[in-house]
């Protein structure tokens, strides 16, 4: 009677589909992430300069505090009436404004004030303390 040996199963594994599949991939992401445009806000961070800025415009501020209260110039406001005072301010010639939320103030609130200076293009300046 005729025994066979069994053949062994080779337990080797070729890379080179994976690398072809893992290079195709790579392409597709970098090609697809330059179409990608970002909706970004439209701020611009204080930076430190040597000479100071003269300037005679105007300047308003908005303050947030941590309990989403907002404060126009001083004046308390509700988001709705925040967003008509913005609306009239834009109106004027290359409106400013800094934004200047209190310490721990969640970021939702600073986000919609941001939200409606972009709407009205009104340039932004987020002002925060230093930790």
């Amino acid at each position: 009677m005729g025994i066979k040996k069994r053949t062994k199963v080779s337990a080797q594994f070729s890379m080179s589909s994976l690398t072809d599949i893992i290079f195709l991939l790579l392409i597709f992401f970098m090609l697809t992430s330059t179409l990608v445009a970002p909706n970004a806000l439209n701020l611009k961070l204080p930076s430190n300069s040597r000479t100071p800025a003269t300037s005679s415009q105007r300047i308003d501020d908005v303050s947030i505090n941590r309990s989403g209260n907002y404060y126009f110039n001083n004046k308390r406001r509700t988001l709705e009436d925040l967003d008509l005072d913005l609306q009239r301010l834009a109106r004027s010639s290359k409106p400013t404004m800094t934004i200047t939320p209190e310490r721990g103030t969640p970021t939702e609130y600073v986000v919609a004030v941001m939200d409606i200076a972009m709407r009205y293009q009104i340039n932004a300046v987020l002002a925060t303390e230093k930790d």
